[in-house]
């Protein structure tokens, strides 16, 4: 698998031909389980084939029993590591954020999400993060059902008490098919109290505020200079590139997607075919796009950005439609960008919906 991520890497350079690679990202899946050696053969390989700038974010993702349970010591050893160390080699690789999957510190909490972690070991994770990585990103999970607001306070003031510059929170969702959605299903374990949520989400978003975060987008906070590169290039349209199995890509145009299957997407490069189907987006799909991922900033939707992109036609849509949110309060438009108020933060996707064209 690693050596197929290294030839796909390999084959769409010249997709990047014209372009400096700002951040590099392994996530979406549990790329902690990578070696060393591997991960630092992958970074080799971006930058032996394109144009990387003099200081980009490399990020990780990790969680916590990844990095910190006991049973990483025979594996760090069989590497020639210690346990302890494996910050240290990380950094030597060039990786210079963490993203952290704590998600609570409470074990009723983890055990309900079916993570392999425990509370103990999400403190121990992070008091060992903060002495080797200034820049960290903590998630974590509200409106867990049985989670009250006493709890959901002390989880928001444990990750303050780590000064962790970034922090991710979502509510939790329940997918079908899942042992969560059984137990629900059944009656073992309460539904997810939409109301709730809401509190709770207020009360990260007042706390952080208060402790000198930013509320750059709807579920992420940081801190001056911590914002995350990589996804803020995400909700600004810039192109990127996906690499690996489910891997999605965007080159301001077109989106695709790579083929989901491991062995099939591995035979597949091997034979030099790039295993990617792709689609081409209307002007009326950019458009929502744009709006859906600017109403969830910090920046907005610029008004000057989508006469100019789009048209007149989507500009005097965009404000006829706004007009009944920004009545409600919902919505303002400050600087030729229109936002969403503190009000309407939590409502901001059913807001874009109402804001989409649609072509009939």
């Amino acid at each position: 698998m690693v050596h197929a991520l290294a030839k796909e890497i390999q084959l769409r350079k010249d997709e990047f031909k014209n372009t400096t690679v700002e951040t590099i990202y392994f996530g979406g899946g549990t790329p902690s389980l990578l070696t060393i050696e591997e991960l630092q053969f992958l970074i080799d390989t971006i930058y032996s084939l394109y144009q990387v700038s003099e200081y980009p974010e490399i990020t990780l993702e990790a969680n916590p029993d990844d990095l910190i349970k006991a049973e990483l010591l025979p594996r760090a050893q069989s590497r020639g590591l210690s346990a302890t160390s494996i910050f240290q080699d990380y950094r030597a690789t060039g990786i210079n954020r963490l993203s952290i999957g704590i998600q609570s510190f409470f074990e009723d909490d983890l055990k309900l999400m079916n993570r392999a972690h425990n509370a103990e070991e999400a403190k121990q994770c992070l008091s060992e993060a903060v002495r080797h990585f200034d820049n960290i990103s903590v998630d974590l999970i509200y409106g867990i059902p049985g989670s009250d607001n006493e709890r959901w306070k002390q989880n928001i003031e444990t990750v303050l008490a780590f000064n962790i510059p970034h922090i991710s929170s979502y509510a939790l969702t329940v997918e079908p098919k899942t042992a969560l959605a059984s137990f629900i299903k059944k009656g073992l374990i309460d539904d997810v109290d939409d109301q709730q949520a809401h509190e709770q989400f207020h009360m990260l978003k007042d706390a952080l505020e208060a402790s000198g975060f930013l509320h750059y987008e709807l579920s992420n906070f940081g801190k001056e200079g911590y914002f995350s590169k990589n996804n803020s290039a995400y909700w600004q349209g810039k192109s990127y590139l996906g690499i690996g199995p489910s891997a999605h890509s965007f080159n301001g145009t077109q989106r695709g997607w790579n083929v989901r299957n491991n062995s099939k997407y591995i035979k597949a490069i091997q034979s030099d075919i790039l295993p990617i189907e792709t689609e081409t987006l209307t002007t009326t799909d950019r458009y929502n796009e744009y709006v859906m991922t600017g109403l969830r900033t910090i920046w907005g939707v610029s008004i000057s950005k989508v006469e100019k992109d789009f048209g007149k036609v989507f500009k005097d849509y965009l404000i006829e439609q706004s007009k009944i949110f920004i009545n409600q309060h919902l919505l303002y438009i400050d600087d030729e960008h229109l936002r969403v108020t503190k009000k309407g933060q939590f409502l901001s996707d059913g807001i874009a919906s109402h804001l989409f064209k649609i072509n009939l």
